[in-house]
């Protein structure tokens, strides 16, 4: 007896655990009011030159961000109101502990792990910050272009709604870097990638901006979510900047701007 009272209390805790996790994600995509996204940069290699320039990002540098997300909105008749974005950033103050790092061997047990402790830790994080009521929360960790020249895997959560953006301290690389963190929101918020994890080549033809195109080769632009330009069946080349990719209609789909 008592241990069927045990598991039902246990079964009732998971079940409102996941209702509250559940309802935020439904919320953020119902598209009737802004979304805030709090950018949280954090020191990634300790440097003074990445220092500096965490010092000086501020909500204006996303700007760019915010007008592509609402043209793109606007493609599939998302218009929450006139001059309103359906997503706002907004920046809080640099972090200097770093987030558990991803596993070297990537397995399913080790994948979840991680994820429970990431959202310890943004638990922890959240409580702390100005920005603690924000919809969604990016860690952004920037590093020195000539100390790093190949940057780690960033990662994006819908269950939590937060995310880790590797990126570039230096202003030559904005542009490459919103590329990332508009993907990395994307996936918070649902949608799924479009390339193949082996390869990284993107799949046809959800993860081409352009899969009616003929000849098919070379695409101008990419799918956010397959992350590069096809330019043939095998190579493909990153977009130096938003206004070089496109939110495709499969994508489009996952976060709810279409049926």
């Amino acid at each position: 007896m008592f241990k069927k009272i045990r598991v039902f209390i246990l079964l009732t805790i998971l079940a409102m655990v996941g209702l509250n996790s559940w309802l935020p994600q439904v919320r953020s995509t119902d598209w009737n009011a802004p979304l805030t996204v709090a950018i949280h940069p954090i020191n990634g290699d300790h440097s003074r030159k990445t220092e500096e320039y965490l010092n000086h990002v501020e909500s204006w540098h996303f700007k760019k961000v915010e007008q592509f997300i609402s043209q793109e909105a606007q493609r599939y008749g998302i218009n929450i109101g006139t001059d309103i974005s359906p997503i706002t950033f907004q920046v809080g103050q640099p972090l200097h502990e770093q987030p558990p790092a991803l596993p070297a061997d990537r397995t399913l047990f080790s994948t979840m792990l991680w994820s429970m402790k990431l959202r310890y830790w943004h638990r922890q994080m959240k409580s702390e910050s100005s920005l603690a009521g924000a919809d969604i929360h990016l860690y952004v960790i920037y590093h020195d272009p000539e100390q790093l020249p190949v940057l780690e895997h960033s990662v994006g959560l819908q269950k939590g709604m937060v995310g880790i953006v590797n990126a570039y301290g230096d202003r030559r690389y904005t542009n490459s870097n919103n590329v990332v963190i508009v993907h990395e929101l994307l996936h918070t918020l649902g949608a799924t990638d479009k390339y193949d994890l082996a390869t990284g080549t993107p799949i046809f033809p959800e993860g081409y901006a352009a899969p009616e195109q003929t000849p098919r080769y070379p695409q101008k632009m990419a799918e956010l979510m397959a992350g590069h330009i096809p330019i043939s069946p095998t190579e493909s080349k990153m977009p130096r900047s938003l206004s070089q990719t496109r939110i495709g209609p499969l994508t489009a789909s996952e976060i709810n701007w279409s049926e």
